[in-house]
């Protein structure tokens, strides 16, 4: 029974290691120019960081060790990979401003995830407070991988690289609020339609993956953002519609001044 326990406890920490693996394989392959093999490594990386999570959930082997491993898996695979996947491919043509675009997003995954394990009591289970660092990962790698399947040099993207790496960064240490997914119980039963549409969206991805894979994580990542100036936009109307409070009552009068030797103070004079 020890041993069985052992084992159970090591399972999700092999899926970890298994995506900081794939975050080191995406930086090896970056030096050799492989940006297309570096790319796709960081997708795997976060199917194997999404894993591990709900594997110790399930087998009820949550621990210390294992939050703090997968925290140093997520800096390595989601903060330090994409940024230097990045900067090879399309920053570094931009001298000084090409390294600090990457720092800034690199900076921004470290404070994201060390903000998240500080807040991680305390925050609402439904939301992520900023950019996942798996999702602001995506955005990167899928722009690298987009351009490299359509014919782009990165030279001819470092500007769009840029501004992408930088929104990425500040994303992640911002207050915006993205939906988490954490409200859907895979247990519970469900209609036959969603299961179509798990097929129809398995069949849509295949059929194109780094334009629709981009396409989806540009799309999460705007969506804080529209749901932030929505909500911005119903508070001020509501500000708006509520009346002014009045100033005196409606047919009263405003009191008179008090005439000297009228006053009940008993110390006034008579």
């Amino acid at each position: 029974m020890d041993k069985r326990r052992r084992g159970i406890y090591i399972l999700p920490n092999l899926f970890t290691t298994a995506a900081l693996f794939a975050g080191f394989y995406a930086i090896v392959q970056a030096m050799n120019d492989r940006f297309e093999y570096a790319a796709v490594a960081i997708f795997v990386a976060m199917v194997l960081d999404g894993l591990d999570g709900r594997i110790a959930r399930l087998t009820h082997t949550q621990s210390e060790f294992g939050a703090e491993y997968d925290s140093l898996s997520d800096m390595v695979s989601f903060g330090a990979a994409p940024a230097l996947v990045m900067y090879e491919w399309a920053l570094q043509d931009l001298g000084k401003f090409g390294w600090i675009a990457a720092f800034i997003y690199c900076a921004g995954a470290a404070l994201r995830l060390a903000r998240f394990n500080t807040n991680i009591d305390v925050v609402d289970k439904r939301y992520f407070q900023g950019l996942p660092s798996p999702a602001a990962a995506a955005l990167v790698a899928g722009m690298v991988w987009v351009g490299i399947d359509n014919g782009f040099a990165g030279d001819e993207l470092r500007w769009y690289a840029a501004v992408l790496t930088i929104f990425a960064g500040v994303s992640m240490v911002s207050n915006v609020l993205f939906w988490s997914g954490k409200s859907i119980n895979l247990r519970k039963s469900v209609p036959f339609i969603v299961l179509i549409a798990l097929v129809l969206a398995f069949a849509l991805i295949s059929s194109y993956p780094p334009g629709i894979l981009f396409g989806l994580f540009l799309a999460y990542a705007a969506s804080g953002y529209v749901v932030a100036a929505l909500r911005w936009r119903k508070r001020k109307l509501h500000r708006q519609e509520q009346p002014a409070a009045p100033t005196c009552y409606e047919g009263s009068e405003s009191p008179a001044a008090p005439v000297e030797g009228d006053s009940t103070d008993p110390g006034s004079k008579p």
